[in-house]
């Protein structure tokens, strides 16, 4: 499909709202929970704070939230003076922090830890560093890595509990920092939700027209992810060699030195998108990778590659990680491919694609439809309760 079916429009992120805005939503109802980030952003920000909130907003009763940051300052007093639970989104510890959690807990509210990586054990720093393809000699940058997860580490363990995105990375949280962990998962927002749905709508519309090119996309955009995009960059230069139709895309980054880029004329190299935008380019895709390596650090990763293709229809090859394993029907709702396996299941995906029929709609419906059972903002709002109140939730 031409990425022009699905050109990328304005978008405004929705966090811009002044603190006396979020301050009001966080008093509307009576119960509170403030999530605390130290700068919003389009990654980790937008999953573990922003959805969240937007999904207690929309659906809770009498629980309201709200999303702060490190520039609100001497104003975040006032937020920890009215919150019945702090929610602490990737916080590095420094005494500003401490102070926060100090007054928090002073009031009688809880205050927890939300992480999404396999980022607060200093022993895992090796292999996270291994993981991310960075240098490993010794100038490399251990001191950033053991500055980053140390002080992770740190703010973890002044908590009272722990938030997470699966059940294997919350028993990592158990068994490496003794912090007991919920599990509130990834999910959808309304505007993804809402591109996603039109983005369906039109393919069906136009009868799941293809452009004669069968596109192969990878949506990782850092090179911090070479490791993984490796295990199946041989098997892409293959299936290009093979066949002139296979185009791939990648989002923001190619190896100037990997195969991949010995056959740059049909490698497409996106420039970073917003997450918005990201669903309208996967749309145009027809197969979604994601390779990861086997091993613990991988296997916390969240099932996120896999939801987001399949809301807009686009088949998803991915590696057999725990995550993947539970999210994902091997030959119903996509592909499970181990690093044997990546020729055969890109080829079955590929021949889907291809000849269109029965078996290929199936696939993307069964996929879409569990998205919308499992993976969007509506109804997520009962088990982020839970996980912020424990005990105590009245979801």
């Amino acid at each position: 499909m031409f990425l022009g079916d699905f050109a990328h429009r304005p978008y405004d992120y929705p966090w811009t709202q002044s603190f006396e805005s979020r301050f009001a939503q966080l008093i509307s109802r009576p119960r509170r929970i403030a999530y605390y980030y130290t700068q919003p952003d389009n990654s980790t920000f937008r999953y573990r704070c922003h959805n969240m909130v937007e999904a207690i907003m929309r659906g809770a009763r009498d629980v309201s939230a709200c999303w702060f940051r490190q520039s609100d300052g001497r104003d975040l007093r006032r937020v920890v003076d009215v919150a019945d639970v702090l929610i602490l989104g990737r916080v590095q510890y420094d005494a500003d922090v401490g102070d926060l959690i100090k007054s928090a807990r002073k009031r009688g509210a809880r205050v927890l830890f939300d992480v999404d990586d396999l980022v607060f054990d200093p022993s895992c720093i090796e292999l996270l560093m291994n993981s991310l393809a960075q240098d490993m000699g010794p100038t490399g940058p251990w001191d950033y890595w053991y500055a980053y997860v140390g002080r992770l580490s740190d703010t973890l363990r002044r908590c009272d509990g722990a938030i997470t995105t699966n059940a294997f990375l919350a028993a990592q949280i158990e068994q490496r920092a003794g912090v007991s962990a919920a599990v509130a998962p990834n999910f959808l927002n309304a505007d993804q939700l809402a591109v996603s749905e039109a983005a369906w709508n039109s393919k069906a519309d136009n009868g799941w027209a293809r452009d004669g090119r069968i596109h192969i996309g990878y949506f990782s955009g850092s090179p911090s992810h070479a490791r993984d995009l490796a295990i199946v960059a041989p098997t892409l230069a293959s299936l290009m060699d093979a066949d002139r139709t296979v185009h791939v895309r990648l989002a923001g980054y190619i190896d100037p030195d990997s195969e991949l880029a010995r056959r740059r004329d049909r490698v497409e190299v996106l420039p970073f998108a917003d997450y918005v935008n990201l669903q309208r380019t996967i749309a145009a895709t027809d197969i979604n990778i994601a390779p990861l390596q086997e091993n613990t650090f991988t296997n916390c990763k969240s099932e996120l590659k896999y939801f987001e293709a399949a809301i807009v229809g686009t088949i998803t090859v991915a590696s057999p990680t725990i995550v993947f394993k539970q999210a994902i029907v091997d030959g119903a709702t996509g592909f499970l491919a181990n690093q044997l396996q990546w020729r055969d299941k890109l080829d079955s995906a590929m021949r889907l694609v291809v000849e269109g029929g029965d078996a290929f709609h199936a696939m993307l419906s069964a996929a879409r439809a569990d998205a919308l059972v499992r993976y969007q903002w509506r109804g997520q709002w009962e088990g982020i309760e839970r996980a912020a109140f424990g005990a105590n939730s009245g979801a």
